[in-house]
């Protein structure tokens, strides 16, 4: 097992993390660098109690979707593809199959729960959280105790999968292969970003993520061209004009 480990700036400089008090981003990386070579750990209550962390910690990482725990104990860091790569000759597999065959590999290299049947599961995890008591401290001021649930999320509509960094975005294959054919493969990675970080950050409301982001593709193609009078622009059926 490789002894160093990479840590990406997208996730550790996301509002999400740095949100989050300092025991519980102390933990996070704790728990990463003692991931095994496929970000699994069989001990993460061992690790808590070493470092003075409590159990609002460990569950405010599972709120926030930054480890996905099983059953079975263990806890798996849910971007560690994100993080880290390594080459072949230094990986070594991690011994918890059972617990990695729950799991898919994303389109952004994350981690998400699969169900017996080998479909996505939404955050359906989240739900199963109560985050209890989390006190937040910032150097000596005390900004008070919070006490609630994580949101629960809905099920995700039949056929849709969820892209992004955050898994934010629901869209069917069918609308993905669309909108590549329409926008370019470049444009709908940007665009399924753009919606990803909105709605993670910013709460973005929209009931079809579909039309949104072929609205937000109209609309900078025709800014585009008023900025630039004469320049090619691709309209969505994919002509040059």
């Amino acid at each position: 097992m490789a002894e160093r480990r990479m840590f990406a700036k997208t996730i550790i400089d996301s509002d999400a993390f740095l949100d989050m008090p300092l025991s519980a981003q102390a933990l996070y990386f704790h728990l990463s660098m003692r991931a095994d070579d496929d970000g699994f750990i069989n001990n993460p209550k061992k690790t808590q109690r070493m470092i003075g962390c409590n159990d609002d910690d460990l569950k405010l990482l599972t709120a926030k979707k930054f480890i996905i725990p099983f059953e079975s104990g263990i806890v798996v860091i849910k971007h560690w593809k994100i993080h880290n790569f390594l080459r072949n000759d230094r990986y070594k597999e991690t011994v918890y199959q059972k617990e990695k065959s729950m799991l898919i590999e994303k389109n952004n290299k994350a981690y998400s729960l699969v169900n017996e049947y080998g479909i996505p599961m939404v955050d359906q995890m989240d739900t199963q959280v109560r985050l209890g008591k989390v006190r937040l401290e910032l150097g000596k001021d005390r900004l008070g105790e919070s006490e609630g649930k994580p949101d629960q999320p809905q099920p995700a509509p039949c056929g849709k999968l969820p892209f992004g960094e955050f898994g934010k975005v629901l869209l069917t294959e069918k609308e993905v292969s669309v909108l590549k054919k329409e926008l370019g493969e470049a444009n709908t990675d940007k665009y399924i970003k753009k919606l990803d970080m909105g709605i993670e950050e910013k709460g973005y409301k929209t009931n079809n993520h579909f039309i949104t982001i072929k609205k937000w593709f109209e609309e900078d193609q025709e800014k585009e061209s008023k900025e630039h009078p004469g320049s090619k622009i691709r309209n969505l059926n994919g002509f040059i004009k």
